[in-house]
């Protein structure tokens, strides 16, 4: 949406097929430019830059910065704080799938363009988290799947368990009987950085480049396990009080009730935003502490990862950082 006016202004350049291995630094430890290998050729190629804007993704730009080691930064780029690659978050999710009787045997008519996302259900419980009533910190909101839209392939798998067996011409009466009667709540919630949660470089292991890769460590805290084990409750009450059952585990033991990290991919933090070098990457400008003319406009300077997607939230801060460069370039300060 953005590239196309961009490129209208002739000021723009898109080098495609480059795997970016390191960023570059001069004598002055300043950004210089940046490293690359042309996936076509598998040669290595360098384009130089007055200004570095790394935006690779929370765990790509982590790698990056970490690869991107030289005598005034041992431990990687901008990472006096030890802060690179630290605090990795994922969006908490579970989910829970019934059937609803009273969805039963509804006339077919053409729900094509209309989306389950149409539905949503925001945090509600703020009152009784205030009170203490809850064992977990932040929230969740709910996101609804179900309808009779076209079936895809799959679409009637599992329907023994509601057919008794049924075959032929039974069977097509039974799928037009249940088609449409199942419903999916999946809950999407906030994760609380904690220190056992982030990425390094793997010592042992490069990608087929030759770049060093990254190792995961990964650790759901108490509040988000709590918060996992809430959502399987809340969806199955919610399935019964509809008068349908639960088509799927419902677990009261969070480890098990809470999808895998990484799994929903909405991972950001790893070069954290902050108002001190000291514990972390980046100034609230989105603006390297110790690299001036270096800046991370993704995922990775979250200070927390909301229940919302980050996507359109990354998209603000690019934009607010990118008038901050310009003001900065403006005034010579970098």
């Amino acid at each position: 949406m953005l590239l196309p006016p961009a490129l209208a202004t002739g000021n723009l350049d898109i080098i495609t097929d480059a795997m970016v291995r390191e960023v570059t630094v001069d004598k002055k430890g300043r950004a210089s430019g940046v490293l690359y290998v042309d996936k076509n050729t598998r040669r290595e190629e360098y384009a130089t830059a007055r200004v570095v804007v790394v935006a690779a993704s929370a765990a790509e730009t982590s790698r990056i910065l970490l690869n991107s080691k030289s005598p005034l930064f041992p431990d990687g780029l901008a990472n006096g704080s030890g802060a690179v690659g630290k605090y990795l978050m994922d969006t908490v999710g579970a989910g829970v799938s019934g059937q609803i009787p009273a969805l039963e045997n509804l006339p077919p008519h053409n729900e094509d363009g209309a989306s389950a996302m149409h539905m949503y259900m925001p945090w509600w419980k703020y009152k009784e988290q205030l009170r203490g009533e809850l064992n977990f910190a932040r929230g969740y909101h709910i996101e609804f799947g179900g309808g009779r839209s076209m079936p895809g392939a799959g679409a009637f798998g599992g329907m023994g368990d509601f057919t008794g067996g049924a075959y032929g011409s039974d069977f097509k009466e039974a799928c037009r009987r249940y088609y449409g009667s199942f419903v999916w709540f999946d809950g999407r919630g906030e994760m609380i950085p904690n220190e056992d949660s982030y990425c390094e470089i793997d010592k042992d292991k490069v990608d087929q480049w030759g770049i060093p890769v990254l190792k995961f460590h990964w650790k759901w805290s108490e509040q988000e396990l709590n918060q996992a084990a809430h959502m399987h409750k809340t969806f199955a009450e919610i399935i019964e009080a509809m008068g349908g059952k639960t088509t799927s585990p419902v677990h009261s033991d969070g480890a098990k009730a809470i999808i895998n990290g990484g799994a929903i991919i909405h991972e950001v933090g790893t070069t954290r935003m902050g108002s001190s070098p000291k514990d972390s990457v980046l100034n609230p400008y989105c603006q390297a502490w110790e690299v001036p003319n270096l800046f991370i406009t993704d995922g990775a300077p979250f200070v927390s990862n909301a229940d919302k997607n980050p996507t359109l939230t990354i998209m603000a801060l690019a934009w607010r950082t990118s008038d901050y460069i310009v003001e900065q370039l403006k005034q010579r300060s970098i």
